[in-house]
């Protein structure tokens, strides 16, 4: 298995011109209405196009194609968001046809789009409260996958904090089938070393930036961690450190993307979103499983 270090030397043995060649293409696909041509970020990289393509995703954790896509969820969001049609937003996010944004719409959404717009509204959210060794554990889900693992002291602040999210959602208690998420949720909390489990569906929405970010953590091996600034050189945006941490704190679902196992550059602790103590924890069992 390839280690932090490994990984980190990786990066940093792409020639500057490489990386500022998939700075560029990144920015040319943040312009674009509809995703470029491979031949044509190719030829803007000033590689081939293969090259182009194993670099681009060597350095960013995704390909131009999962790149272009997170920006268009983006932009359809932000759509939604400032009260725009639903249509007026499909096209403004560049799907070019409404039929194209439904076939896919539920994975980048979790959510029908007029119910994204509303906070929720019209959505069926089911979700459930637990116990696990670290405290109180709530697992959300759309239809789509489980949206929400938060961990804390008070299970009642964790359902309001679900609500506050979601204000005009449907929230709706757990029926047998769900009980069986939960239970692989409070599994990974036990044995984060494990990994997540295939058969666990995510529905995670974020920027462009996000996910690029959230891909890098998920590829952090058990029982390793990684700087913020070593994220920030993996993804391409080497001096955006603080921007990987505001990443870290607006995940989702913990365990799930292991943001616990980003530290400060001389490697100590700094802040988690569900408690520092259970960031320390969450590492030395990893650590503990992979010996």
């Amino acid at each position: 298995m390839t280690t932090t270090a490994e990984r980190t030397r990786t990066a940093c043995d792409v020639p500057a011109r490489q990386r500022q060649a998939v700075t560029r293409a990144c920015r040319l696909i943040e312009r674009s209405d509809e995703l470029p041509g491979l031949d044509r970020l190719a030829a803007a990289a000033g590689l081939s196009r293969f090259h182009f393509h194993r670099v681009f995703k060597r350095l960013t954790g995704v390909t131009p194609k999962a790149y272009a896509d997170g920006q268009r969820a983006r932009r359809l969001r932000d759509g939604l968001a400032a009260g725009a049609s639903v249509t007026a937003a499909i096209y403004g996010a560049g799907f070019g046809s409404s039929g194209r944004f439904y076939a896919s719409s539920t994975a980048r959404l979790g959510m029908r789009p007029s119910a994204a717009r509303a906070g929720g509204a019209g959505a069926t959210i089911r979700f459930a409260v637990g116990q696990c060794s670290l405290g109180a554990v709530l697992v959300a889900a759309t239809e789509a996958g489980v949206c929400t693992i938060a961990l804390g002291d008070d299970p009642a602040r964790l359902v309001r904090e679900l609500q506050d999210r979601f204000p005009r959602a449907t929230l709706a208690g757990a029926d047998a089938s769900f009980e069986r998420w939960v239970a692989a949720v409070v599994g990974l909390v036990e044995r984060p070393a494990a990994g997540l489990d295939p058969e666990l569906p995510l529905d995670i929405r974020g920027t462009a930036f996000q996910l690029r970010v959230w891909e890098a953590l998920r590829g952090i091996p058990p029982g390793s961690t990684a700087s913020y600034a070593e994220i920030a050189r993996r993804i391409g945006r080497p001096g955006a450190s603080r921007a990987v941490a505001a990443a870290c704190a607006a995940n989702p679902v913990a365990v799930a993307i292991p943001c616990h196992r980003v530290v400060r550059t001389d490697g100590s602790l700094s802040g988690y979103r569900w408690g520092v103590e259970r960031k320390a924890a969450l590492l030395e069992r990893e650590r503990a499983g992979r010996g």
